[in-house]
C-alpha cells in the first residue's frame, strides 16, 4: 500500500499518525528554540516539548523498539498507547502541557499545543468512528520489521 493509498483510506488514525510525525518534528524544533529564553517556565515548558518529541517518535514509530536499547519498563509503558483512545489521551495531555505554557508568556510553542490538539482529535475520531488502529506501512507498521529481517 503506497503512501497515497493509505491517506485515500479514510482512515483517521492514518491521519493521527503522520499529523503525530509532523508534531514530533515541530516540539522537537520548538522545543530546542525555546529552550534559550531568559524564563525559567518557559525553559521548563521547552524541556517537556523535547521530552514529548522523543515519547511521540517511539508510540508513532513502533519499529524504533525493536531497534534502540530501551528499557523494558519504557517498552511496556509505550505499548500501552496502542488504541485510538489511548493516542488520542496522550496527546492530549502534551497538548494541554503546552497550552499551558501561554500562561507565563505567549511564545511559538503554541504552535505545538494547536497540532498536537489536532493529531488528538484525528485520534478521537478513529475511536468514535469504530476505525481500528491502522499503522502506516512506511512508519514501521505491519509487515515492515518482518522485511528488515
Amino acid at each position: 500500500m503506497t503512501l497515497k493509498e493509505e491517506f485515500q483510506t479514510r482512515n483517521f488514525s492514518i491521519y493521527g499518525q503522520w499529523l503525530g510525525i509532523l508534531s514530533m518534528i515541530l516540539c522537537f524544533a520548538l522545543g530546542i528554540a525555546n529552550i534559550f529564553t531568559f524564563y525559567i517556565f518557559i525553559i521548563i515548558f521547552a524541556i517537556i516539548c523535547l521530552v514529548s518529541s522523543f515519547i511521540i517518535l517511539f508510540v508513532e514509530v513502533p519499529l524504533l523498539l525493536r531497534i534502540c536499547p530501551t528499557s523494558s519498563g519504557f517498552d511496556a509503558t509505550i505499548r500501552r498507547v496502542s488504541t485510538n483512545y489511548m493516542r488520542a489521551g496522550a496527546y492530549g495531555v502534551m497538548a494541554l502541557v503546552q497550552w499551558l505554557s501561554i500562561i507565563p508568556r505567549a511564545t511559538s510553542l503554541i504552535a505545538a499545543a494547536v497540532l498536537l490538539t489536532l493529531t488528538a482529535l484525528c485520534y478521537l475520531m478513529a475511536g468514535v468512528k469504530g476505525q481500528a488502529f491502522v499503522g502506516s506501512k512506511t512508519l514501521g507498521g505491519a509487515g515492515v520489521a518482518q522485511m528488515i529481517v
